[in-house]
């Protein structure tokens, strides 16, 4: 039986639920080390088997690091504020949505070195020759 032939409610083992959201294995057993709420069935040898709602967190899981730029604490305080529903936009446990987290500030590009201050990391770079090669001689 083939993973298109199976129904919806079927249980996945970790190798469909890896190829159906697009990461490797080894990425689904870190995130049940930091996602309490995912605890996929276990039988015999350690197989894990997920059951429908494991795979829609893991979806969520997936969207809000890859897509939504969260990093996994922040994935972790939304999960325990019940924010992240399965298959859905994050909503608080209120129902309202929430905002995706602020794009990085552009930073500054840095002044242009002044005469004075190309002067000076020039002496700098001078004197710490001179003492780099005293400590070679010595």
């Amino acid at each position: 039986m083939t993973e298109a032939d199976k129904s919806p409610t079927a249980y996945r083992t970790i190798s469909e639920v890896a190829a159906e959201i697009g990461v490797p294995q080894h990425v689904l057993r870190f995130w049940e080390t930091r996602f309490p709420s995912l605890k996929p069935l276990k039988r015999g040898g350690n197989r894990r088997y997920y059951r429908p709602a494991d795979v829609e967190l893991l979806r969520g899981i997936n969207r809000m690091l890859y897509t939504e730029g969260y990093t996994i604490k922040g994935v972790q305080k939304l999960i325990s504020q019940g924010g992240l529903r399965s298959g859905s936009a994050a909503t608080t446990a209120a129902g309202e949505p929430v905002a995706a987290p602020p794009p990085p500030a552009p930073s500054a590009p840095a002044p242009a070195p002044t005469g004075i201050l190309i002067d000076a990391l020039l002496a700098i770079r001078d004197r710490l020759a001179g003492a780099l090669a005293e400590t070679r001689a010595a």
